[in-house]
């Protein structure tokens, strides 16, 4: 049986007990049958709500629960491994807490716990939101390892807020485990910055900054599940008409990803003219996998320190857009959609920004100049955009997949204009099929009025007109449906 130290024992030369043994799971949700602990119950005392607190009494980790006046201690028998200090924490700061959990024949099992106000056995206290995130992050984690990691010193800090010090202190005590082995060697370096006294207050300002953009990214692992390739094709073809070059390298990864349970080592870099859809293309990709997608769009970017953050020596040094990206999307698996690659090669700065991508594409991990630390980018799939592939360099290129998509014709830009344009914009007017009717010449006429521009953009504004133009009639003239002819198009559009 385990012995640990605890900070508040009577004697401290008198070790305490550790009652329970650790168990691994990897369930990311709880349930009276997935329990986050057991603690012993032999008179049934322990019910489905139960208030009390986790204290370490003179040889025992234990569960106090008050019953009027009498105050009664039950030994906690078996706890998830990655939610001791989750319990330290909670017993060591003296936190009152209530407890959902259901009577087994084994204990009780612990199922839910949320914190309470201190007078009240009623009301959640005001903090419970930062348990509630801190038991979400210690949730969506992997087990620790077996080798035990030596306590940080007590630090005593704000006000409880998410940003504050005092909560990043308690996040990295009870949840530190969650992240990256190097990202907790620098969330520990970093804290002390943040607490000490020794260094300047903007010093103190910058790390506490870093330190609240890193500890709200989810750092999951790179395990993907795998992914129904008939569930992707039924997507990929309510989202994307035709591409069927496009759909089959997809659905290649995806069988690729089943295989191996990692993304794979090239992402996608899609090449067509403007409009034809290529940024749908990455948006239906991020939702097969289920991930947050986050964009980058080069033609804004003429500066690598604009990818790259600035250094924290500087009074207005912040992290760079894809430091803030990571943020954004508070996760570390996600699709990160690159537009106007080709645009990346005319950085007007100090430096060229394209270089900067090679680090994040080769999943290497990235290194960000403020917050001064690698961080893992293996979770990352990048799909890239591009108009004209020739002024992509050599490098970024190797790191991709390409696939051309070429401009549609016009029998296609029919099809798109009347399965997907039109009735998307009548669903957002909230008009009805058959209040629009276009006849066979009139949707020739729209196809030759935006003949002369690549992609479907130009016909997907004509929609948005017909159906403006249609509504107006149907309300002030009371029209059941209105059709359009070649002629009406003409009239309308000219």
């Amino acid at each position: 049986m385990p012995v640990f130290d605890f900070k508040d024992t009577p004697d401290e030369n008198t070790q305490a007990v550790c009652t329970y043994e650790t168990f691994q799971s990897t369930a990311n949700y709880t349930s009276p049958n997935r329990p986050i602990m057991l603690i012993d119950n032999p008179e049934g005392v322990l019910q489905h709500h139960t208030s009390g607190m986790f204290v370490n009494p003179i040889k025992r980790t234990a569960f106090e629960y008050q019953e009027g006046s009498d105050k009664i201690s039950f030994d906690i028998l078996q706890i998830d491994s990655r939610f001791t200090s989750l319990y330290k924490w909670l017993g060591e700061n003296h936190i009152r807490v209530r407890l959902s959990g259901a009577v087994t024949e084994d204990g009780y099992a612990v199922y839910k716990i949320r914190e309470q106000a201190f007078g009240n056995s009623h009301k959640l206290s005001s903090s419970d939101g930062f348990l509630q995130y801190m038991i979400e992050r210690l949730l969506a984690s992997d087990p620790p390892s077996d080798r035990l990691v030596e306590d940080e010193e007590d630090l005593e800090g704000d006000d409880m807020k998410l940003t504050s010090i005092q909560s990043i202190t308690d996040f990295i005590a009870c949840a530190g485990n969650t992240m990256p082995e190097n990202i907790q060697v620098w969330a520990r370096r970093n804290l002390s910055v943040a607490k000490s006294n020794e260094v300047s207050p903007e010093e103190r300002r910058h790390a506490q900054r870093a330190l609240s953009t890193m500890m709200g990214i989810n750092w999951r692992n790179n395990y993907f599940a795998s992914i129904d390739p008939v569930e992707a094709r039924k997507i990929l073809d309510r989202e994307l008409y035709g591409m069927e070059k496009v759909k089959q390298r997809i659905i290649e990864t995806i069988i690729q990803i089943n295989r191996t349970h990692t993304l794979p080592a090239y992402g996608l870099l899609i090449v067509g003219p403007a409009g034809t859809g290529k940024s749908q293309v990455a948006y239906a990709v991020a939702k097969i996998l289920k991930l947050s997608w986050t964009t980058l769009d080069m033609s804004s970017i003429n500066d690598p320190e604009q990818l790259t953050g600035s250094s924290r020596v500087y009074a207005n040094a912040k992290p760079g857009i894809i430091m803030e990206a990571f943020e954004r999307a508070g996760e570390s698996k996600l699709v990160f959609i690159i537009n106007e690659l080709d645009k990346a090669n005319e950085g007007k700065g100090n430096g060229n920004p394209a270089d900067v991508l090679l680090t994040l594409l080769d999943n290497l991990g990235f290194t960000d100049n403020y917050m001064e630390c690698m961080i893992p980018t293996d979770g990352v799939y990048p799909i890239a955009t591009a108009n004209d592939k020739s002024k992509i360099s050599a490098p970024i290129m190797s790191r991709f997949a390409v696939i051309e998509i070429p401009d549609y014709t016009p029998e296609e830009k029919k099809v798109i204009f009347t399965r997907f344009s039109l009735p998307k914009i009548l669903k957002r007017m909230s008009m009805k099929p058959e209040e629009i009717q276009i006849t066979e010449d009139g949707l020739d006429t729209i196809v030759d009025l935006c003949s002369g521009t690549s992609g479907v953009r130009d016909i997907e504004q004509v929609a948005e007109h017909i159906a403006a133009n249609a509504l107006y009639q149907i309300e002030v003239d009371h029209l059941d449906h209105v059709v359009y002819d070649s002629s009406k198009i003409m009239a309308l559009i000219d």
